[in-house]
């Protein structure tokens, strides 16, 4: 490959979308074409899908009808689906060709693209086997391909997500996958590196979504773009800080009374805040890797439940000992009562922040949404409101 092209494609991966969509705007057609197909398929999908129109148009055209073909029909997929990844099936063939004739053909078929399988097919082109090239070359010339293909083939669905697809060939191991529809139909072809680079990506990008930072925003993106994805989100983080806040300023009457109080409040909120983090991580996991499938989402909530109970006791205890420290040191005539109310505070945010941590990410994509984008600011907004609302509430009952 051209050295340029190579450069290209490298930059290509390493630039968002937007910004590779509106570089390439700037190269010939064939440049483009050559360096789109080098990539992995889904960044391809990505950045046709955000050049202009008439620019996506003249790419198009000036790619071989095939690849054309398939990145078309590429974009009815969903992104994170295997139909986004699918290269287009070269080597296909009918049953009653021979050995001999397919060699001949895939001698001129490998001058335009690198094949790792052979693929049989009907006439309604519905996959019938699959052709491996070890039994082509050892087998018999005039044997029919119905004689020497594979019967047993796992394929995948266009629609599948990426998730779900790395679990059913995970172990398999195969270099390259056919995709067929519902009616078996070979329509495209995942190579197993693409499909598991893709999901890194897809996974990779989830850190900075869940704190509002938009999968497409790279160290090269613009400021003002980058503000334009950010803001957005800082907004919505102040408006739930507010409701925190306001929740203290309900209780300032209690904090003046009990200034011991206003030590604590962060201890509280941190302690809250982790235990809703440590659940939230691992609901996040779970849905990313497919072990919280529809059915199991209880099974989730109860065990964050009973961890954050247990979590909330252990930690309230230390917490609890040490308010009655401090405020006993302070000479405060209630020390007992407030180391109390400490233990228990604690004990109910730990338990609300697990439930909390674990339901947001299960809310989210209920409702069809990336249950990481932003689960950590209505996380922080849930715990802090909780762990101070609880705190505070309980003082403001049991020691005044």
């Amino acid at each position: 490959m051209d050295t340029p092209i190579v450069s290209l494609s490298e930059d290509i991966t390493r630039r968002s979308p937007h910004e590779a969509a509106r570089m390439l705007a700037e190269r010939p057609d064939d440049e483009a074409v050559a360096a789109l197909g080098t990539v992995n398929p889904m960044i391809a999908q990505q950045v046709l899908h955000e050049m202009e129109d008439e620019r996506r148009c003249a790419v198009l055209a000036a790619a071989p009808i095939e690849k054309a073909r398939q990145w078309m029909h590429n974009q009815q997929y969903p992104e994170d689906s295997v139909g986004w990844l699918m290269e287009p099936p070269v080597a296909v063939f009918r049953p009653q060709t021979t050995i001999r004739e397919t060699i001949e053909a895939l001698r001129q078929l490998t001058k335009k693209a690198f094949i790792t399988y052979g693929y049989v097919t009907d006439e309604e082109n519905r996959l019938l086997g699959v052709l491996v090239m070890r039994d082509l070359m050892l087998g018999d010339p005039d044997k029919k391909l119905s004689d020497v293909m594979w019967t047993n083939v796992f394929a995948l669905r266009p629609g599948m997500a990426l998730t779900e697809a790395m679990k059913a060939s995970v172990n398999r191991h195969y270099p390259v996958y056919p995709v067929c529809d519902e009616d078996r139909r070979l329509i495209g072809l995942v190579r197993g590196q693409n499909l598991f680079e893709a999901r890194a990506i897809e996974i990779s990008a989830q850190a900075g979504t869940m704190m509002g930072v938009e999968k497409e925003e790279r160290f090269q993106t613009p400021v003002m773009r980058s503000l334009r994805f950010r803001h957005p989100w800082l907004q919505v983080n102040l408006v739930t800080a507010f409701v925190a806040a306001g929740v203290v300023g309900m209780f300032q009457e209690t904090l003046d009374k009990v200034m011991i109080l206003a030590v604590f409040l962060p201890v509280m909120a941190g302690q809250s805040g982790n235990t809703g983090c440590q659940a939230l991580a691992v609901a996040l996991r779970g849905l990313t890797l497919g072990d919280v499938s529809t059915g199991q989402e209880s099974k989730l909530v109860m065990k964050e439940a009973t961890l954050g109970l247990l979590n909330g006791i252990l930690v309230g205890l230390t917490a609890g000992l040490g308010m009655w420290a401090y405020a006993a040191m302070k000479h405060h005539e209630k020390a007992f009562m407030l180391g109390a109310v400490v233990f228990m505070a604690m004990v109910a945010s730990c338990i609300v922040s697990g439930l909390c941590g674990a339901t947001i990410p299960l809310i989210l994509r209920r409702f069809g949404a990336d249950p990481a984008t932003a689960s950590s600011i209505f996380l922080t907004t849930a715990t802090d409101i909780v762990s101070m609302g609880f705190f505070l509430g309980l003082a403001n009952w049991l020691v005044l």
